[in-house]
């Protein structure tokens, strides 16, 4: 192609308006250059032949085997194929092939590469944005390649109003059109804009056009237009215009001419139906290789699609499974939770001594463990009505009855009781020299073969002794629980439980409080509290083998088993605390033999 090669499209009208002086008839052609790469808009009301202009000089251009791309909003191009083996891309089945924005860069590829015509036919689109779509792709396909090809190439918009509108929002199909409009030129891309109403197109782009057509037009507005880019004269003649008549105005030849331009060749398919009988012509067909590759893509487009469904159905699937297993779990948990309940009723009765008998000792550390999965609360009625007014659900505090009692230790670690069974608040009988007590059956020999003061200090150790092994029975946790209950002298099984590093959770807090009240090293205070009691546990239980003097003494010999700092060097969050139970009690129960000379006052025994 050269610089000087021209395309005749028309020729010079008689009537007002015009300033080239040339004589009717004479041909007027057009620079392909200028109409490849320059920018254009071709106007006029339905019609008026806007369309017939917009395909003679595609006709024109497909004749000098120049290719170009039509964006067909109306479906009204595809006439073309009637002469021409034009590549019909679209939704609908009439097109060659279904393309979708996938396709861009394809179409792209055929149009500049391969040098194809193509119509896109986005009136199939039944959204509008999948139409706008379908065009921002290509014309930004087209846009990138042009800056590395720079092969002239022409892109006609059928009713670009549509998208450069002169009022309202500008879609990013627009804003496209638009950049190519400005700066497509220097990369050879060039742009066509035709519509029906030019007061609706954006000024910006009408007035930065190379090349013009103006045809009839009637409309106030639209003559308003044409008076202010032509002048006045102009805006009246053009109402009394003929169809395919219209002026032309160019840059390059800085003319303004009235022209006939000619009448397409073609099949009309935009033209108005009429009585007679519509006969569609024999269109030519294009080359399978031009949409092999296109059916590639909507096969891999297809395929996608289907793998993408299944996929979503194969998730449906795990969903309702999903829905399913947690329906179960939840039922699950709720029987979980039902047999929990009843294993703790068993437990509960199991526990509780038979007439005339007892149960197991819980106070013993393997049964300890036992029972702290599935502890019945501990709080009273009170406690409870005072636990909810705290919004918490605290154990209700079990009273010192029948079931609380175990008979092989009853009552204290350590002390072996009589059969007979004391109430919580009852006085307990000191017991006597006739007693069978085992404990004081250990030290008569010791009382009756030396001297007053090493029966009083054995006495003392012996209290010592079997009080400090019953606080190396319990857990750590219910050690520092007591060492809390001896600081504060009353508090609530839960503060004591974070001050000995436990959660704080209600249910595990009363089951370490448990063996504490059992024991008698604490007593209910009433209202969820409980008091320190351990001096008090030595004085009712131990006064007949201690002298008052010696009273003190012993206490604070049993207070050391539970206020060594050694206990508190690793307290961790409550899990870490009460796992070290049972390897703190077995150290503790193995040193329960050990010289407790080291914590025992001087009495001037030598």
């Amino acid at each position: 192609m050269t610089d000087q090669e021209t395309i005749t499209v028309a020729e010079v009208s008689d009537g007002p308006g015009g300033d080239s002086g040339e004589k009717p008839g004479t041909p007027v052609s057009l620079p392909v250059v200028e109409i490849l790469t320059g920018r254009g808009f071709v106007t006029g009301k339905s019609g008026s032949g806007k369309s017939n202009t917009a395909s003679v000089i595609i006709e024109k251009l497909l004749d000098s085997q120049f290719p170009v791309l039509i964006v067909d909003t109306d479906g009204e191009y595809y006439g073309l194929k009637e002469q021409y083996e034009i590549l019909h891309a679209g939704a609908d089945d009439e097109c060659d092939i279904q393309v979708s924005p996938e396709h861009a860069e394809k179409i792209a590829n055929l149009a500049l590469e391969q040098n194809v015509p193509i119509i896109l036919d986005v009136s199939g689109y039944l959204d509008e944005a999948d139409a706008e779509e379908m065009l921002l792709q290509v014309s930004r396909q087209l846009f990138a390649k042009e800056k590395k090809l720079k092969k002239p190439f022409l892109m006609l918009v059928e009713e670009c109003h549509e998208y450069i509108p002169e009022k309202g929002g500008m879609g990013e199909a627009g804003k496209m059109l638009i950049k190519v409009a400005k700066r497509g030129r220097k990369h050879g891309l060039g742009v066509v804009g035709i519509s029906q109403r030019p007061a609706d197109v954006k000024k910006d782009y009408i007035t930065q056009c190379d090349w013009l057509v103006w045809h009839r037009l009637t409309w106030r507005n639209d003559t308003k237009v044409v008076g202010r880019i032509l002048g006045n004269e102009y805006a009246d003649a053009i109402e009394d215009m003929g169809n395919g008549e219209g002026f032309l105005m160019t840059d390059w030849s800085e003319s303004l001419r009235r022209v006939q331009f000619h009448r397409k060749e073609t099949f009309d398919a935009g033209a108005t139906p009429g009585l007679d009988d519509f006969e569609r012509p024999e269109l030519k067909s294009v080359s399978g290789d031009l949409v092999s590759d296109l059916r590639e893509i909507s096969d891999e487009k297809a395929q996608r699609e289907s793998t993408i469904a299944d996929l979503r159905q194969e998730l449906d699937k795990k969903d309702a499974t999903i829905r399913q297993l947690r329906q179960e779990l939840e039922e699950a948990q709720d029987m979980s939770n039902m047999a929990d309940k009843f294993a703790q009723a068993m437990l509960q009765r199991a526990e509780a001594p038979y007439r005339g008998g007892g149960g197991r000792n819980l106070n013993r550390p393997e049964h300890q463990r036992d029972l702290s999965e599935y502890e019945e609360s501990e709080a009273t009625d009170e406690d409870a009505i005072r636990a909810v007014g705290e919004g918490e659900s605290r154990p209700v505090d079990e009273t010192d009855d029948e079931s609380d009692v175990a008979d092989d230790n009853t009552g204290y670690p350590g002390f072996e009781g009589s059969e007979g069974v004391a109430e919580a608040g009852d006085i307990v009988e000191e017991p006597t020299a006739d007693d069978s007590d085992p404990r004081i059956s250990e030290s008569d020999d010791s009382q009756n073969s030396g001297p007053d003061t090493d029966r009083r200090i054995h006495d003392q150790r012996d209290v010592v002794r079997t009080l400090t092994a019953a606080i190396a029975d319990l857990d750590a946790t219910s050690r520092r629980m007591l060492r809390h209950y001896r600081e504060q002298l009353v508090s609530d099984p839960v503060d004591a439980h974070v001050a000995a590093g436990g959660s704080g959770d209600s249910q595990l807090a009363y089951s370490r409080n448990r063996p504490l009240r059992q024991a008698g090293f604490i007593s209910h205070a009433g209202r969820g509290q409980y008091a320190y009691a351990l001096p008090d546990l030595v004085r009712e239980e131990y006064a007949d083998r201690l002298d008052p003097e010696e009273f003190g003494e012993t206490v604070e010999a049993i207070e050391a088993a539970f206020l060594d700092a050694a206990e508190e060097s690793s307290v961790e969050a409550d899990g870490g605390v009460d796992g070290e139970v049972d390897s703190e009690r077995d150290q503790s129960a193995g040193d329960d033999g050990d010289d407790d000379s080291a914590t025992w006052p001087d009495h001037g025994q030598h």
